[in-house]
């Protein structure tokens, strides 16, 4: 039997997230039920499209499901939010952990633009779209390799930036330890790290520290 934590918002500032993937399909369909029931916004992720396919048809109707980054929500997101958090993924093979980021602050009501390959590989395509970056209270960085877009932005931008080291890269970055390391040993000033692959948790971070500044509103 899942015990939904309706105080958890009034704890933390932030509604359920249940994190599907090490859950069985049966634990699944009882897990949602027992969501649907209590009529409170709540976040899935980790729910892999395979794991998806095997819930019921009835279980799948009440999720708002998207693909690209895992994540299903149950009773819409919760209400708008002041602030803005720019979400940049160094490459393409990155877009899942930046699209799980950017759909946790779209659940949580903030504001949310997404800036997609704009690694140091290329770094006129980050130039390009360093303004835009700059407008933002917060950004997230999610780079996988040596995650040098991160010492990069922490070098160009005011705003605070949460790293988030992907599993993306060959030989030695396979697993995503270079990243972590190269992003915790940054001579950036004041950049924050979340685990690898951990868009859920910068997310919230972000929320957290959007949550200190700016109160909710309806």
């Amino acid at each position: 039997m899942h015990v939904h934590d309706h105080k958890r918002p009034e704890r933390i500032g932030m509604p359920e997230a249940v994190l599907c993937s090490p859950k069985t399909p049966a634990q699944m369909e009882v897990i949602i039920g027992d969501l649907v029931a209590a009529g409170q916004p709540s976040l899935l992720t980790r729910l892999a499209p395979a794991a998806m396919a095997q819930l019921a048809g009835k279980t799948r109707a009440h999720l708002d499901y998207d693909e690209v980054s895992h994540t299903a929500t149950i009773g819409g997101n919760q209400p708008r939010r002041p602030g803005s958090v720019a979400v940049a993924a160094a490459g393409t093979s990155d877009q899942q952990v930046a699209a799980e980021a950017a759909r946790t602050l779209e659940f949580s009501g903030i504001t949310v633009g997404q800036f997609l390959d704009i690694g140091v590989a290329g770094l006129w395509r980050l130039e390009a779209r360093l303004e835009e970056l700059r407008q933002a209270d917060i950004v997230i960085a999610a780079a996988g390799m040596d995650a040098a877009m991160v010492s990069v932005l922490g070098g160009l931008i005011a705003a605070p930036l949460i790293a988030v080291p992907t599993s993306v890269g060959y030989g030695v970055a396979t697993g995503g330890t270079t990243a972590l390391h190269a992003a915790l040993a940054s001579c950036a000033q004041g950049v924050t790290v979340v685990n690898i692959d951990n868009g859920f948790g910068a997310a919230c971070a972000a929320v957290r520290i959007l949550n200190l500044a700016r109160p909710t509103t309806s």
